[in-house]
This record gives C-alpha cells, structure tokens and sequence, in this order.
C-alpha cells in the first residue's frame, strides 16, 4: 500500500549540534568508545621542525564564542611534504607524522588549541610555491556545510606575499584573516569569525 505524499510529515532540521562530537570525537562528549581517537596526535614523536601551538576561538556573528566547534587540520611537515600517496615525496615524511588532526573547542569558554610542527612550503599547482600553511575544516552548531578555510603565519610574510591563493584575494584587509601572529616563542594567535565585520575568508571548493 502507497502512503499518500500529502500526509507524510516534513522530517525536522538538524544542525550539526553534540553530534559532531558523539560522532567523531565521542571522547570530548564523554563517550569513552575508543582507547585512541583519531586526529589527536597530528606530528607525531619523530617529527622534525619547530613545534608549535596555534590558539584561538571560534566567534559567532554577535561576537561570542561558539562553544561546540570541531576542526579539522591537514598539513605538510617541516619539509613541506604531505603523507598522501599523491605527494610524490611521501615516502620521505617521517614515521608517526599524520598531518591530520581533530580538534574540539573547550565546551565552557569556546578556545581551541592545536599542537602541531610548522609546516613548510609546498609546491603547489603549475608548480607554484605556496607559503606555509595549515588547510581548516570547521563544523559546528548552525554550520549545515563544513567551512574550509587556512591559516598562514604572520612571521613568513615574504612567502605569504607570493602565495598563489593569498593573491587572488584582492582586499588585503581580508587576507589578515587567514593570518596566525605570533604572541611567544612557539606559540600562534588565530581566531576564526563565522560572520560580522572580520569574518574569516572561506573557501569553495
């Protein structure tokens, strides 16, 4: 028997809420499913280059912090290789060096960390060079589609003023929000605004 179109019900929205994190990062959400999560060690203990920790804070359009966020991080290492099979030079990224990592916003004030090692350059399409850079994911309440996004460095300013991607954003004003500055040895400022006068600049792709 056929049910009628007309009598089914409209299934009800839902944003991406706790479940991100039951989902993906179920220990954060109190949910001790798995004796290792994935993406919570990112360079691993071999991995050459600076170590660094990059902190922040996602905002919503009114200014206040967003308090379930996940992100997601993918980098080169300190060479600028990537270990994906589509990098060439794979094979020489060091053992236990992902470039992957997750990441969950602390629930009660909405700061994030990320412990990583500075990424190189990487050649880019056309073998352009790109400067240093982390690539973001971000999802969180509200956020329906994931917004991809990258984070450059304030100290690699030579590099970032040929970076191909950087350059076809015309406005320098919102390049700044792409850029991480440098508050102590080692350690990186980079907040990430979803909305308002300083939103970040996201990609499409």
């Amino acid at each position: 028997m056929t049910q009628k179109l007309d009598r089914l019900k409209e299934t009800p929205s839902q944003t991406a809420g706790p479940y991100v994190h039951i989902g993906l990062a179920p220990g954060a959400a109190g949910f001790e499913i798995f004796d290792q999560e994935l993406g919570r060690d990112i360079a691993g203990p071999n991995a050459r280059g600076e170590r660094i920790r990059i902190e922040g804070t996602v905002y919503d359009g009114t200014g206040a912090p967003v308090k379930d966020v996940l992100i997601e991080t993918w980098q080169a290492n300190a060479d600028g290789i990537h270990p994906h099979p589509a990098d060439p030079r794979a094979s020489e990224v060091e053992a236990g060096f992902r470039g992957w990592g997750r990441i969950i916003s602390d629930f009660d004030t909405g700061a994030f960390v990320i412990e990583t090692v500075k990424p190189g350059a990487v050649t880019g399409r056309n073998g352009r060079i790109m400067a240093p850079h982390i690539s973001l994911w971000v999802v969180a309440r509200g956020v329906n589609v994931g917004l991809q996004t990258r984070l450059y460095f304030a100290d690699e300013a030579e590099a970032n003023a040929a970076d191909p991607v950087l350059g076809f954003i015309e406005q320098v004003h919102r390049r700044e929000t792409l850029v991480a500055e440098r508050t102590a040895d080692g350690v990186y400022k980079f907040d990430i605004r979803l909305q308002g006068e300083r939103e970040t600049v996201f990609f499409d792709i």
